[in-house]
């Protein structure tokens, strides 16, 4: 019996995507190789399906350790082989020394890499195996609560909460999340911003889409960022945070128009141009002035853009903006359904198995570790995500991360080993939802290059 089916589903993904694969070949494992018994591959598929089955902790695999799906779908090798001749998943402290080993600096960097691949190959997969022509790309800092005192996490008054504050790349059109760059809690919302957007824009170009757009907040538009972009010929569209020189070219405009006030509230469009003391140059910068319910006065906010009228009206520029709201939705649900622990600090060995060691062994670096935990969330959620959007395409409805983990990745389910075959047989309640889901994800056209 098993209470994890899910992961078979998931593991079945990770499979079909190539991911595995293309991430162990850019994997370097320091351990002595005769005593490994967990590959690098096994461990991050189980740190990934522990996180997208709902287990945020290392001690909860010990909870899990002979559970049939999770061994089945967490192992290297093949047949029966994990059910008889493996002991079972890894222990919390081979996770933990696992977290250590993926915090090294070009393992970090394929486990990142690794995040926006899998995101690519899921949209090249229900696009006939071909890029996208374009894609806008959301940049946003997300708060992350924590505990304690983990390393560079700091009080942030805007929150009112300790945080770590990282930098998250996403697409709020499709809900896919590209890009997690962990930040100590304090940094300013648009610090390190330019090198994450122009590293990440490179990487989607790759091998997502043919034109990479970036869409930012009012904490982002400085005066280098923006002139970093332009230098690449890569369009954006941020707000601006008012000032009194917008608010002085702002003000012909916020008079209400003669004539009784309809029900509806109205909203103008006024395109300016504008050049702040520390940019080099005059921009497009497009003034929307709208009216408030109940509200005497008409409120206003700025818009920043490369795009010209020819490319895109004032008017679009605005929607486009607002469908930024659909990317804080989406951190929302990583943080809701997958809710990272970053709980990794620094505390050296001093005892080793009750004894004293002649020297204390150096401390690892948590913070590279806390960023591994929060980079395998993100790619615990866009497996998730895949399987979420298949099983859109197959109801015809909406579904939530949640909903989805609560009603067909964790059910009851029961392994039947006959001979050479085995057969997972499914809760009734389950049974329907797996019998739509699989086909659509059998019928992705996965593609290892585009």
């Amino acid at each position: 019996m098993t209470g994890e089916p899910g992961a078979v589903l998931l593991r079945e993904i990770l499979e079909s995507s190539g991911i595995m694969g293309w991430l162990g070949t850019r994997l370097k494992d320091p351990r002595r190789q005769v005593d490994v018994l967990h590959d690098l591959p096994s461990l991050l598929r189980t740190a990934v399906l522990l996180a997208a089955q709902g287990w945020r902790d290392h001690d909860d695999a010990d909870a899990l350790r002979l559970d049939l799906a999770m061994r089945l779908a967490c192992s290297s090798s093949a047949g029966l082989t994990p059910l008889v001749a493996e002991p079972g998943l890894a222990s919390p402290p081979t996770l933990s020394r696992f977290t250590a080993i993926m915090a090294q600096a070009g393992n970090l960097e394929a486990l990142r890499d690794g995040v926006l691949e899998l995101a690519a190959r899921g949209l090249r997969a229900e696009n006939g195996g071909r890029k996208r022509p374009r894609v806008t790309l959301d940049i946003d800092s997300l708060p992350i609560e924590v505990q304690g005192h983990q390393p560079k996490a700091a009080w942030n008054g805007h929150y009112n909460a300790r945080i770590y504050h990282p930098l998250v790349t996403s697409i709020a059109e499709t809900g896919d999340i590209l890009d997690g760059r962990l930040r100590p809690g304090n940094v300013g919302t648009a610090d390190g911003a330019l090198d994450v957007i122009l590293d990440v824009v490179d990487r989607a170009q790759g091998g997502l889409c043919k034109v990479a757009m970036v869409r930012m907040d009012a904490g982002f538009p400085s005066a280098t960022l923006l002139a970093g972009l332009e230098a690449r010929n890569i369009d954006f569209v941020a707000r601006l945070r008012a000032n009194p020189a917008l608010d002085r070219l702002a003000a012909p405009h916020m008079k209400r128009p003669r004539g009784r006030r309809p029900h509806e509230p109205r909203l103008w469009t006024h395109v300016l141009q504008y050049r702040a003391e520390s940019w080099e140059k005059a921009r497009r910068v497009i003034l929307v002035v709208k009216e408030r319910p109940d509200e005497l006065l008409l409120d206003r906010f700025f818009l920043v853009t490369a795009l010209s009228w020819r490319q895109m009206a004032s008017c679009e520029v605005l929607d486009h903006y607002r469908a930024r709201g659909k990317a804080e939705a989406h951190m929302g649900e990583l943080k809701d359904a997958l809710d990272p622990a970053l709980s990794s600090t620094n505390r050296p060995k001093t005892y080793v198995r009750g004894r004293k060691p002649r020297s204390a062994a150096p401390a690892i670096d948590a913070f590279a570790c806390n960023e591994v935990r929060m980079l395998i969330s993100m790619m615990a959620y866009q497996l998730m995500h895949i399987a979420r959007r298949a099983m859109a395409r197959a109801t015809g409805t909406g579904w939530s991360l949640r909903r989805l983990r609560e009603r067909v990745l964790r059910a009851g389910a029961r392994l039947i080993i006959s001979a050479r075959r085995m057969t997972l047989t499914l809760s009734t309640a389950a049974a329907g939802f797996w019998a739509i889901l699989w086909p659509e994800i059998t019928a992705l056209q996965w593609a290892a290059d585009p």
